[in-house]
């Protein structure tokens, strides 16, 4: 059994394509078919059922999946520890982050691209939800996200800064003047509700019940910084994180009565997995950055 083997047939697994297993790998589809037919053979059992119209996992095959993308994970993390060891920052370093912490990142990757030229810097925008899943695939080395409700003993959340939920508005907004909002005050003007992926939405549902008696919701959109220019160019508000403004002058974050909404944003890795030295340096750099040390600061 050859680590080509595996991989080419967890890539087939996710995907449930041959097609797009060889698009992804950049490998035609007929090697692909023939190092998996190979495998089943070695293993005496089909691994796929195909048919003209699609391509599904039998159970031998469903069993195999965790298994392969565990043997490749250890194999990738022993090649990168060894080049460790040697003290070659080189490589690839794949880093995942949601959309709040894109400012946040700039100067820290300009700086991280200049001290280690030799590393591959991928970096991966998606909500929260999908980051996490990608970190469980090993398709990420570490996340930049705040913290979820729910707790996950395989992952190690380490914190940065600390921020608040709050209505996020413009300055000449009919609330801005005020210190903090009630449930009741926001219900009174147009709102753009974050989508049900955003980590602001799932945070607010936590204290808040969101129907139509309480909120009057005028648009739901999941991208966050489009929520921010339509904010801008309306006299709508939305519920987001206070960092959302430090880098838009013309809003304002009002900070929300009755509620916990304290998020805290962190670096998240997975439990017991091998961290890169060019993953460690990253964060150096990150925790270092003017930026960060202004939001401790808060």
């Amino acid at each position: 059994m050859e680590l080509r083997q595996l991989k080419y047939f967890v890539a087939v697994a996710r995907n449930l394509s041959f097609s797009e297993a060889s698009r992804r790998l950049f490998v035609t589809q007929g090697a692909i078919s023939q190092q998996i037919k190979l495998l089943e053979d070695e293993l005496g059992s089909p691994l796929f059922t195909r048919s003209s119209h699609k391509v599904a996992l039998t159970e031998a095959g469903q069993e195999l999946l965790p298994l392969a993308e565990k043997t490749l994970k250890e194999a990738e993390d022993c090649k990168v520890h060894i080049s460790d060891l040697r003290k070659m920052l080189a490589g690839s370093l794949n880093i995942g982050l949601t959309h709040s912490f894109a400012e946040l990142m700039n100067d820290t990757v300009k700086e991280f691209l200049k001290k280690y030229p030799n590393v591959n810097l991928k970096v991966h925008y998606e909500t929260a939800s999908e980051l996490f899943d990608m970190l469980d695939r090993g398709e990420v080395d570490l996340i930049l996200a705040f913290k979820p409700a729910r707790y996950r003993e395989d992952i190690v959340s380490e914190e940065l800064f600390e921020a608040r939920l709050s209505a996020v508005m413009r300055k000449d907004h009919p609330l801005a003047g005020k210190a903090s909002l009630t449930i009741n005050d926001l219900g009174k003007h147009g709102m753009i509700l974050p989508g049900a992926g955003l980590q602001s939405r799932k945070t607010f549902e936590r204290f808040v019940n969101i129907d139509t008696t309480n909120f009057n919701v005028r648009v739901e959109l999941n991208e966050p910084n489009i929520i921010l220019d339509f904010i801008e160019s309306s006299n709508l508000f939305s519920i987001l994180s206070s960092l959302a403004v430090y880098y838009r002058p013309n809003l304002i974050a009002i900070p929300l009565e009755h509620i916990d909404s304290r998020m805290k944003g962190c670096v998240h890795w997975l439990k017991d997995s091998y961290r890169k030295k060019s993953a460690e340096a990253f964060v150096e750099l990150l925790q270092d950055s003017a930026k960060i040390r202004r939001l401790m600061m808060k």
